[in-house]
């Protein structure tokens, strides 16, 4: 078994483990993995200390600063991770596929959802399937302008 500390794209860092460096790769490559907060699928291995055992002489390993922390996840982000670790896992694994079949159909338009959706509904933009995030705030004003759209539980992928 190998442990590896993991960031997503957006920045959020996390371990994993794997039987091996190979399965590593293989799930990485085929976006298996996905990060333990929002659930991206883009990660990659962070930079980590290696672990000595004991029984030789100690060396002092120098791990590098990170430059700037990762971004908090936000309570929505927290509040799905606790409710996806506690669903039933029939209702788990419906909810991924879910997830799996919008990833594959539509674009991902990250924060700008709201923008995207007012220039489809107004023919301003392409008419397509797309998913991202979006305040309260902004899914209430969604409504009343009359642009159809839906929330989905977006929980997160595991090992």
């Amino acid at each position: 078994m190998i442990l590896y500390r993991l960031r997503c794209s957006k920045g959020h860092e996390f371990e994993s483990w794997f039987k091996d460096s190979k399965t590593y790769e293989r799930q990485e490559k085929k976006s298996l993995i996905g990060c333990a907060v929002c659930g991206d699928a883009k990660v990659a291995r962070a930079l980590m200390s290696p672990r000595i055992g004991k029984g030789g002489e100690k060396v002092e390993v120098e791990t590098p600063a990170v430059t700037a922390p990762p971004p908090s996840p936000t309570a929505e982000q927290q509040k799905m991770a606790a409710l996806a670790r506690h669903m039933p896992k029939e209702l788990r694994q419906a909810l991924l596929k879910v997830r799996a079949e919008v990833e594959k159909t539509c674009e991902h338009v990250g924060d700008k959802f709201a923008e995207e959706a007012r220039k489809i509904h107004y023919g301003e933009g392409d008419k397509r399937g797309i998913y991202g995030e979006t305040t309260d705030e902004e899914a209430a004003a969604l409504a009343e302008e009359g642009i159809e759209f839906g929330r989905l539980p977006w929980i997160p992928r595991g090992n």
